[in-house]
């Protein structure tokens, strides 16, 4: 039998980085060529990497990723090539001119484009031979989420077309267009497809790798064909794309899948139908008959990763990404002995290496012997440097000039916030001296309840675990050890009551429901966007569930200052969350319900943190 060899070339691209992201391509559709590939499909927006946001708005943008595609068209030859860029369509005097202007070079297509109506489309373009020798448009924009593509291109309106390559006919898609009933894919089989090919940006979230599975399975099953389906892999701000490309034939099974989390190929032979295919749909001759080649053996199936795998194997990717792709080298995190910092550092090691991971440790009056003994022996079982920087004279002298500028001694929250506040100063000072980016350490849990001090404990340039609820964090740091064999982060972290030790004999529980508790209380009011009546009715007491929702919207200003860090959720905070800050919404609760002692106006509804803004 003869087969149609596809290579799945899932790359790590960087967003406006697009002579090398087409070194990427043109590198990696020779090796795959060399390994007897007919196709080689990349991810959507290969060239420009994914999401180039605004940088659409760039006319120069635009046209130097159209100067690309032509140096990767040309470097094409008998291996078709799908790659992903950003087209610009419309009317005929536009495309025209910008074929026109692309003899004269990109200066003259940027400057075609900036005169012209903007009607960029997201596109993936069909290269062999030196050439293009056709262009897909996505049909579906998706709008949600992180997820504004409507902001910068026009849905696709083309006719649709199919490429015999080796005998086979073969479809494009882009992403979106797999994800629902009656979209292209379908009217591609009807039209003759035997396999479609659909390119992806699709970024990971707990739980992501089956949806996708279960999506293409459902658009075989309603067209009847082969799906290919390729994706990004990387870190890009706090996205994070895992790979997991696959090829499924056209009863469901998976023939193929690529691992998660790394760039790779996967080349997978998917059997050529015997005889004519009857099409109906235009189609291109894009290259003759199949090669006489033996069927390739089908690859080995990439190991399954649990929940508490695939997100830490997604932090550190999009740890180590954001820290490489913006010229970061090392890290500087502040080391309290807590769970948080402790699994911080361990992830940094994983992304970074030992050697260019640094701890602070800054010890005060109400710092416990436990809490320094076991930040040094975490330092030790990760072999990071650790330096101990105590912050009693500094906190002193500030007690002392904040008492003549008050009238009174700082207590209280004031001063809890000032120890904070110190420690934030010393670690970005060391960055500024060293180079080094400060990695803050508070969790989701926190972020979402306002537990945090703004310039203090959530001063830094990325916040690896943001996204990460508090129960989780131990579950991960439990998961780490297990996979070392050994303690990293020491068993005294995982078993002591959690504190933030800014005055005598706290813990979190004092100010926060316990985290087993606040946890689901979190996922039902952020990420499922419950109202509080759900939550009670569904067995919660409903005062707590008034105060959680307090907290959460009191929060929402401390939210908008905090650094970008690792989404894992399908709802993280940031553009997954778009919440105003100026709000006088509350959801109402249940009319039997007190309203919480002080909230919406008592500091310490934030949660040990920051006051909270006033409201009316």
């Amino acid at each position: 039998m003869s087969h149609l060899r596809v290579a799945l070339c899932q790359l790590d691209t960087v967003v406006g980085e697009v002579d090398g992201n087409a070194d990427r391509i043109i590198d990696r559709l020779a090796r795959v060529e060399a390994e007897g590939a007919d196709l080689a499909a990349f991810p959507e927006l290969a060239l420009t990497g994914y999401p180039p946001e605004d940088l659409l708005l760039k006319p120069a943008f635009v046209a130097h990723n159209l100067a690309a595609l032509e140096k990767v068209a040309a470097a094409t030859s008998s291996c078709v090539a799908l790659v992903g860029f950003v087209d610009v369509a419309g009317d005929e005097d536009l495309d025209d001119a910008v074929a026109h202007a692309a003899g004269a070079g990109t200066v003259a297509r940027e400057a075609a484009i900036r005169g012209a109506p903007r009607r960029l489309r997201n596109a993936v373009a069909v290269c062999v031979g030196g050439g293009v020798l056709g262009v897909y448009h996505k049909r579906r924009l998706p709008n949600y989420g992180v997820f504004d593509e409507e902001r910068w291109f026009a849905p696709g309106t083309t006719d649709l077309e199919l490429y015999k390559v080796a005998g086979m006919p073969v479809g494009v898609s882009i992403c979106e267009d797999l994800w629902f009933p009656g979209g292209p894919i379908p009217l591609q089989a009807q039209g003759g497809a035997r396999l479609v090919v659909n390119i992806n940006a699709s970024p990971y979230s707990i739980g992501r790798e089956a949806d996708r599975r279960a999506v293409a399975r459902a658009r075989v099953t309603e067209s009847g064909c082969a799906i290919a389906y390729v994706n990004q892999v990387g870190g890009q701000d706090e996205l994070v794309f895992d790979g997991g490309s696959f090829v499924m034939d056209a009863t469901g099974a998976v023939l193929g899948a690529a691992p998660r989390f790394v760039e790779a190929s996967l080349i997978v032979d998917v059997p050529v139908p015997s005889g004519n295919v009857g099409t109906s749909l235009p189609v291109v001759s894009v290259s003759g008959a199949p090669r006489d080649q033996a069927g390739r053996p089908p690859p080995p199936a990439p190991p399954a990763l649990g929940e508490e795998a695939e997100v830490y194997e997604a932090l550190v990717l999009g740890t180590r990404d954001y820290l490489r792709k913006n010229g970061f080298t090392d890290a500087v995190i502040g080391l309290s002995g807590g769970v948080d910092s402790s699994l911080v550092a361990t992830i940094a090691v994983d992304a970074l290496g030992a050697g260019h991971v640094h701890g602070l440790s800054m010890p005060s009056r109400y710092s416990s012997a436990g809490s320094v003994t076991d930040a040094t022996s975490l330092a030790e079982h990760l072999d990071i440097d650790l330096r101990s920087v105590p912050i009693e004279n500094v906190h002193a002298v500030f007690t002392s000039v904040l008492a003549d500028a008050l009238g009174e001694d700082p207590t209280g929250l004031t001063d809890e916030n000032l120890q904070s506040r110190i420690r934030g100063v010393f670690l970005m000072a060391v960055s500024n001296a060293r180079g080094w980016i400060v990695l803050t350490t508070g969790n989701k849990s926190e972020l979402a309840t306002g537990y945090s001090t703004l310039y203090g404990d959530s001063a830094g340039g990325f916040a690896v675990i943001k996204d990460v609820p508090k129960t989780l964090v131990y579950r991960l740091c439990r998961y780490r050890n297990a996979r070392a064999g050994k303690e990293l982060v020491p068993e005294s972290v995982l078993t002591k009551a959690p504190s933030a030790e800014l005055r005598p004999d706290q813990r979190d529980d004092q100010s926060l429901p316990a985290y087993d508790i606040l946890d689901p209380l979190l996922e039902a009011l952020v990420l499922n966007d419950r109202s509080i009546a759900d939550v009670v009715g569904a067995g919660y007491d409903p005062e707590l569930v008034v105060r959680v929702a307090a907290l959460v919207d009191n929060a929402e200003y401390k939210r908008r200052q905090s650094p970008p860090g690792v989404r894992i959720t399908a709802k993280a905070f940031g553009k997954d969350r778009r919440m105003p800050i100026t709000n006088r919404y509350r959801d109402p609760a249940p009319e039997t319900t007190p309203a919480p002692s002080g909230a919406g106006s008592d500091p310490a509804a934030a949660g040990g943190g920051d006051g909270v803004l006033p409201r009316a």
